[in-house]
């Protein structure tokens, strides 16, 4: 075969000999304008000629980067995929140490397709790997979180009370509009829907009973943490994921300032704070909703208000209230946790609001099912 020329001071030249020997002679810079070309070029001729010995002549080769490396070491490849020999014969000391560095010598091969029983096996293992891991991050961060909580109930002033009230005003006033709304159009829907069948036995009137109980102990503060959990939780991972991505974090603690206490204590108190709050706030509309169908089925106000009264006590409304401190605190913790979880990438900071959401809303339903069965066993 002839020279083949390269525009930009590079050319090679494959010589078939006798005995399936073939000998090729690289010429100029081997660098990445130029090793494109010849690349494109003597890796066909090379396939095609299939040596069973190849002699590469790199004295001629004035300079050689990791491009040109990569070239020396697809010959070679080629060469050990035909079970043939390869020499590199005159590389220049410089160029040799270069190849010494990448290790032409150890070609690796693609590790194996996995089996069919090998595949699923070594899924459920890094399933089971990354549950324990991040169980083993959120105890950890549960016990930091505790500690800090600690030390600032004795020195109340090393809280950032400033960022806590706007954490306060964005997460639990901005909020009061939508969780009001669902409140009320549960209230409506639940009771527009019991109504209609206990109509049929002429116990309409009780409705409020099925209504009120159910708002106090159980949907209002599920409700409640829902939204706060999709709205907040996911924005405290977002802000805090952002943080992390733009290296604000590692510049807190260079400063020796602790990210958690500067970061995540405001976020979690303000969360405990508001969680109480708004939970009533969702309580009054849905009584209010309820008290709408109730009046189109010709129930007095009167009547429903003593149903009411009737058929909650305090211990329904404090039980129900005790429940959103716990949920506040998962969910401004979580929150706070999938942030500093954050990766790297343009879709970090998305994967731990979505993270965020997903696990807090997981642990308000946990959460709710072991307070049911301790409020059984205590008779609430």
């Amino acid at each position: 075969m002839g020279v083949m020329e390269d525009t930009n001071q590079a050319t090679f030249d494959l010589r078939p000999g006798e005995g399936g020997q073939a000998r090729l002679i690289l010429r100029g810079r081997l660098d990445r304008d130029t090793t494109a070309s010849i690349w494109r070029r003597s890796i066909p001729a090379l396939r095609l000629l299939r040596p069973s010995s190849l002699i590469v002549e790199a004295g001629d080769v004035e300079y050689c980067d990791g491009v040109g490396v990569a070239l020396l070491v697809e010959y070679k490849r080629i060469q050990r995929q035909n079970e043939g020999r390869i020499d590199i014969e005159g590389l220049r000391p410089q160029c040799l140490r270069l190849a010494t560095v990448f290790e032409t010598d150890q070609v690796l091969s693609p590790p194996p397709e996995p089996g069919p029983v090998v595949g699923p096996v070594r899924s459920l293992g890094e399933m089971v790997v990354h549950l324990a891991r991040d169980f083993s991050d959120q105890v950890n961060f549960t016990g930091e979180v505790f500690t800090k909580l600690v030390r600032t109930a004795l020195h109340p002033g090393s809280l950032r009370w400033r960022d806590t009230l706007l954490i306060v005003e964005k997460a639990g006033a901005n909020a009061v509009g939508i969780a009001g709304l669902l409140g009320f159009l549960i209230g409506l829907i639940i009771a527009f829907q019991s109504a209609a069948s206990l109509a049929t036995f002429g116990a309409q009137v009780f409705v409020a009973d099925l209504v009120v109980l159910g708002l106090l102990r159980e949907l209002g503060p599920l409700i409640t943490a829902f939204v706060l959990a999709s709205r907040s939780g996911s924005a405290f991972a977002a802000e805090i994921g952002t943080m992390k991505v733009n290296e604000e974090i590692d510049a807190l603690t260079t400063m020796a300032l602790d990210p958690v206490q500067y970061l995540v204590l405001p976020r979690l108190i303000a969360a405990v704070c508001i969680m109480p709050l708004l939970t009533m706030f969702n309580e009054l509309f849905g009584l209010i909703g309820c008290g709408v169908v109730m009046a189109s089925w010709n129930v007095p106000p009167e009547t429903y208000i003593e149903r009411i009264r009737a058929a909650a006590s305090l211990d329904d409304l404090f039980g129900g209230l005790v429940k959103t401190l716990v949920f506040g605190v998962l969910i401004a913790g979580l929150g706070c946790l999938r942030g500093l979880q954050t990766g790297t990438g343009p879709s970090a900071v998305g994967d731990s609001a979505t993270r965020a959401v997903v696990s807090g809303i997981v642990a308000i339903i946990v959460a709710d099912g072991i307070f049911a069965v301790v409020y059984y066993y205590l008779g609430i």
